[in-house]
């Protein structure tokens, strides 16, 4: 079966040409000589993402067909890019067509900043999208801390869904820029949204002063060089929640390194915070699944137990 085989295009033209979504996902290894390769469809780009080196007449070929499948379920392409995450600096070439590199693209509904070719991520997860959609299920009239926010798609998220206040913590201030932008971008109300440009391992003290919060996200890199060190730094985090949160306020653990699983999470929770109820999984997209779940995106929704939510 060719890559192009692969890809469920059904699912794809069921959803609105605008819409954010992988067409192709690889890096879940069901299948293992295409599992270098992940593909998306950002409107109006494809983007061929590779984490192994392709011929230039290979991604050539793979251009040229996915270009005449979306053509032919009625999507207009205006560029065809490749992303090498398997060179230095994670460049990106244009296949075919314009040189798009900042636009917007829509996930339910909601306006999103996509920015190509600058840094290796181009400004939101895909695959916490399941995420994004039960935060704004659930964030009607609550405070909201969102740590390690990046260009702040759950803070979008969360006013979308009427929270009512959110605060945002990361390091880089650029990301924190696009945050604003995509706040503008929907027509939020600015007053509700505020912006830490911290380390967070050194601003305990600000960010409980703003507190407390009814729900908090907890979505960090897996390592950052000179910050994050996930395995080390997540028990520190989880020891934080019962001072972050409200009664019966929850939290969002979120964890995508694939070296670390379900049972660290779980363990760093009884050991750090006992008191914290595990209440569910909330699972990707079924496209975004692991062959082996426990190396995939993972998060867990808990609550403080003998807190009545």
């Amino acid at each position: 079966m060719s890559l192009i085989e692969k890809i469920n295009w059904s699912d794809v033209q069921a959803l609105p040409e605008k819409e954010l979504q992988r067409l192709y996902h690889g890096r879940g290894f069901h299948s293992l000589e295409t599992s270098h390769i992940n593909i998306d469809w950002l409107s109006p780009v494809i983007l061929i993402i590779l984490y192994k080196e392709e011929t230039d007449d290979w991604v050539l070929t793979l251009s040229n067909a996915l270009l005449v499948k979306m053509q032919e379920i009625g999507f207009d392409v205006l560029s065809v890019q490749v992303q090498f995450r398997c060179r230095d600096f994670a460049p990106t070439e244009v296949v075919w067509g314009e040189k798009c590199t900042d636009f917007t693209s829509v996930e339910n509904g909601l306006n999103y900043k996509i920015n190509l070719g600058t840094n290796q991520n181009y400004g939101i997860f895909l695959d916490m999208k399941n995420g994004r959609s039960w935060l704004r299920a659930n964030a009607s009239e609550k405070s909201v801390l969102n740590l390690f926010s990046y260009t702040c798609a759950f803070s979008t998220a969360a006013i979308a869904g009427g929270a009512s206040s959110v605060v945002n913590l990361d390091m880089s201030k650029a990301a924190l820029a696009v945050g604003r932008d995509n706040h503008r971008l929907n027509e939020h109300d600015l007053s509700k949204i505020k912006y830490l440009g911290h380390d967070l391992f050194k601003s305990w003290g600000k960010v409980k002063r703003l507190g407390p919060y009814d729900i908090v996200i907890a979505d960090p890199p897996s390592l950052q060089k000179g910050s994050v060190n996930i395995k080390r730094d997540y028990p520190k985090i989880i020891r934080r929640l019962p001072e972050l949160l409200n009664p019966g306020g929850q939290a969002l653990l979120c964890l995508n390194s694939p070296d670390l699983d379900f049972a660290f999470i779980e363990d760093v929770i009884k050991v750090e915070c006992p008191e914290a109820k595990i209440l569910q999984k909330i699972n990707p997209e079924d496209h975004f699944i692991n062959i082996n779940p426990d190396r995939g995106l993972k998060c867990l929704l808990v609550e403080l137990e003998g807190q009545e939510s």
